[in-house]
């Protein structure tokens, strides 16, 4: 089996030590176990970090987006509305897979749960 960097396999939706079976078995819902060597994923919990970075991410440039726009054109309230919330609802969505991702590649990378490393 080749060397598999644990983030990057992750990013890629895959397990974190083979690289090969799914990580998620839903959008966020992380596949119990790895159906290729066996990993045992089903007390993976990467927290609220991700969420607490992609919440500061999105707001960071949603909201300076919007006061830029609001001071140069001065949009009535219901167009920041009809164009920031579905702007922040997708930067959010998007980023949340990815970002939970990584969180669990690098508590596999640096050992931080109690993941069975042996091959």
């Amino acid at each position: 089996m080749a060397t598999v960097s644990p983030v990057t396999a992750a990013l890629s939706g895959r397990c974190p030590r083979c690289g090969q079976g799914r990580l998620f078995r839903g959008f966020l819902a992380v596949a119990p176990r790895c159906e290729v060597c066996g990993l045992d994923l089903s007390a993976e919990d990467s927290g609220d970090g991700p969420v607490a970075l992609i919440i500061l991410l999105v707001g960071f440039l949603v909201v300076g987006a919007a006061l830029i726009v609001e001071v140069r054109y001065g949009w009535p309230v219901w167009l920041h509305l009809l164009v920031w919330l579905p702007l922040a609802a997708a930067g959010c969505l998007a980023l949340m897979r990815p970002l939970k991702a990584i969180a669990i590649g690098l508590q596999f990378k640096h050992r931080a749960r109690d993941f069975d490393h042996a091959g």
